[in-house]
């Protein structure tokens, strides 16, 4: 697989030197990003929950190192962030956690929130809380289509998906 790898200076993300490639492609996907990442009604925990489980179900070894850190400054513990790789019927998820996990797992495998697991997010969720499910876990396989497809590589210091 080629690679594209950045030509910036090493303080970019390789993320953000690779995709200025294509700078009115970076500036949109930025701002939607950014809105999921940093403006949206999904809590910081919540967010991050369904980015790591995307993570795992796509290999996407960059945005794991990332998430990972920012999953631990969202409040979930190091146990919490290794178990997302057993799913969401490992033992000690709430059932709130469960619905959250399940939801990445059906979008991953069948492209679809089923009844039963919407139904549980609803519950808990509002009406755009229940629209960003969806659209995070979208966002976040599209970044690991890109990082993969691109052979975009990790920073010094973060770790990919444990074996």
């Amino acid at each position: 697989m080629a690679s594209l790898r950045p030509t910036g200076g090493d303080d970019d993300m390789n993320l953000f030197a690779t995709l200025a490639r294509h700078p009115r492609l970076l500036k949109r996907w930025s701002a939607f990003g950014g809105v999921l990442l940093f403006g949206g009604t999904l809590s910081d925990r919540d967010r991050e929950l369904l980015i790591l489980r995307t993570a795992a179900n796509t290999g996407a070894d960059y945005e794991w190192g990332h998430h990972q850190v920012l999953a631990e400054l969202a409040g979930l513990s190091p146990e919490e962030v290794a178990r997302v790789l057993s799913g969401p019927d490992a033992e000690g998820w709430s059932s709130h956690d469960v619905a959250l996990l399940r939801a990445a797992d059906e979008l991953h495998r069948s492209a679809v929130i089923s009844d039963d697991t919407w139904a549980a997010l609803a519950s808990t969720f509002d009406e755009q809380q229940l629209i960003e499910v969806p659209m995070v876990v979208g966002q976040y396989h599209l970044v690991a289509f890109t990082l993969r497809s691109l052979g975009v590589e990790r920073e010094d210091g973060f770790e990919g998906i444990p074996a």
